[in-house]
């Protein structure tokens, strides 16, 4: 993977770290993530139609379901855990955020109720629904724009996993929490953190947004004192 850090000193971000301690075991080390190589673009020549069910939003065209998981692992086909693009034969499920944000790229369009969803409605839609979402879909946005694969990172626990290539080519070497600039983070939350990220072998990254598009990285490294 291609991409710059630059050391910060914990002191420097406040007051998200003024909590981190250095455990015995562990040394904490900051880095902040400026760079990311582009890997995928979307490449739909039409839209896709979708329809908001409960808090799902479901493609029920087979053809379109293959197009959207084939061109950047959007969604999950129903029922299938590990899917194959050329095995898949069912529909396809989108979370809230991944179909507001193919809505905002007209990649899609949403019904419900046989009733065309536009931008707004469907961002208030996710408001109440998610929980901090347009924090999280900030960062979304921020990792699908620059072409990762980013899913929910909910068992691994955490609000994001991020993969180079995709589910099935690669695991996701990335688990994202997001948080706000303002939010105090305890020393115990973080090698809470840190020790599952090392257990999965995968790097724990804090994303904390400033302003509409912008997003802070600091990516957790860790090793023995």
């Amino acid at each position: 993977m291609s991409k710059s850090f630059r050391f910060i000193h914990p002191a420097s971000i406040k007051p998200i770290v003024k909590t981190i301690l250095i455990s015995t075991l562990f040394l904490v080390r900051w880095t902040l993530v400026v760079h990311y190589r582009i890997h995928i673009h979307i490449k739909f020549n039409k839209n896709v139609k979708s329809e908001l069910v409960e808090n799902r939003i479901i493609v029920w065209n087979i053809e379109d379901s293959k197009k959207l998981f084939t061109e950047g692992y959007y969604g999950k086909p129903i029922g299938m855990p590990k899917p194959k693009i050329e095995e898949i034969d069912v529909p396809l499920i989108l979370d809230l955020i991944e179909g507001l944000y193919l809505l905002e790229n007209k990649k899609i369009t949403i019904t419900k109720l046989k009733e065309k969803l536009n931008i707004e409605q469907m961002t208030e839609i996710c408001k109440k629904e998610i929980h901090g979402f347009e924090k999280k879909y900030i960062v979304y946005k921020n990792f699908r724009d620059k072409g990762y694969i980013i899913n929910p990172g909910i068992k691994f626990g955490c609000d994001f996993a991020v993969y180079e290539k995709g589910p099935g080519i690669d695991h996701a070497p990335f688990l994202i929490q997001v948080y706000n600039r303002n939010e105090s983070i305890t020393s115990t939350g973080i090698v809470l953190a840190g020790r599952l990220a090392t257990t999965v072998r995968k790097q724990f990254i804090l994303a904390i947004p400033k302003g509409k598009d912008k997003v802070d990285f600091l990516a957790l490294d860790w090793w023995k004192a």
